[in-house]
């Protein structure tokens, strides 16, 4: 098996069931303040369910920024896309959001605009650190 494949599946594996505990909290502080939270087996199974699929993508995805053979394009490509894929159908699945046109193209927008503020950060955050190494190492 490909050592990124595994890497994948291993990252997935450690902190997929974060997800899970998040929508829980989330949940129990809501059923807490609001009055009209009912939630019934089934769809806490599909919150579960979803939600660890997310969390399983969200950490095994950052495999992609270590694949060194690539350009960074294509791992930011494949990182964004997986990201948005599993966040949309988590998200439509537990009617987070409405299946809608405009719902979805404002989302997609929202997601776009926090992806690349955050890659921004963190792009400039490690270019800052690999020049003060460099530097030192000098």
């Amino acid at each position: 098996m490909n050592k990124y494949v595994k890497e994948y599946l291993h990252r997935g594996l450690i902190f997929g069931g974060f997800g899970p505990i998040i929508a829980s909290i989330v949940y129990f502080i809501l059923s807490l303040t609001l009055e009209n939270i009912h939630i019934t087996g089934n769809q806490m199974l599909v919150i579960t369910l979803s939600t660890y699929l997310l969390a399983f993508v969200h950490a095994g995805s950052s495999v992609f920024n270590t694949i060194e053979h690539w350009p960074i394009a294509k791992s930011l490509l494949f990182h964004l896309g997986s990201l948005y894929i599993v966040y949309s159908l988590c998200y439509i699945i537990n009617s987070w959001i409405p299946f809608d046109a405009k719902v979805l193209l404002i989302f997609t927008l929202i997601f776009l605009v926090v992806y690349f503020i955050i890659y921004l950060t963190v792009y400039l955050i490690v270019r800052s650190t690999s020049k003060k190494i460099n530097e030192r190492i000098k």
